[in-house]
C-alpha cells in the first residue's frame, strides 16, 4: 500500500491535511478522490511543490498539494507598491549615502 499525504486549503482558508493509503500504481487523481476533492478550472495540483498532471503515478511518502490560483499578479503588486512608496523611499534608493549619485 502507498501512504500519501494530501494537503489543501478549505473554504475558510485553513490548511487541511489528510493521510490516505492507496493501491500501488495509483495516480494524483486517485489521491484526490480518496479525499473527496475535485479541482476547479483555475486550480492545479502537484507533488512536493511541483505541478504535475492528474495521471502522474505516486510513490510512498509523496505529498500531494492542491494549489489555489494567484489573486494578484506579483509583478503588478510590486509596481503598485513602488508607486505608492515613491522612488526615493523604496529598494536601493532608500538607504543612499549623502551626496552620492542615485542608486549608490
Amino acid at each position: 500500500m502507498l501512504r500519501i499525504n494530501v494537503l489543501w486549503v478549505n473554504a475558510q482558508g485553513q490548511l487541511q491535511e489528510q493521510a490516505v493509503q492507496l493501491k500501488p500504481g495509483a495516480c494524483l487523481q486517485d489521491a484526490l478522490r480518496a479525499c473527496n476533492l475535485t479541482l476547479h478550472s483555475a486550480q492545479s495540483c502537484g507533488i512536493w511543490g511541483r505541478v504535475k498532471a492528474l495521471d502522474q503515478a505516486l510513490q510512498t511518502g509523496d505529498r500531494v498539494e492542491v494549489y489555489q490560483p494567484l489573486k494578484v499578479d506579483p509583478k503588478v503588486a510590486r509596481r503598485e507598491r513602488f508607486a505608492q512608496q515613491g522612488a526615493r523611499s523604496a529598494g536601493l534608493f532608500a538607504s543612499r549615502r549623502a551626496h552620492s549619485k542615485a542608486g549608490y
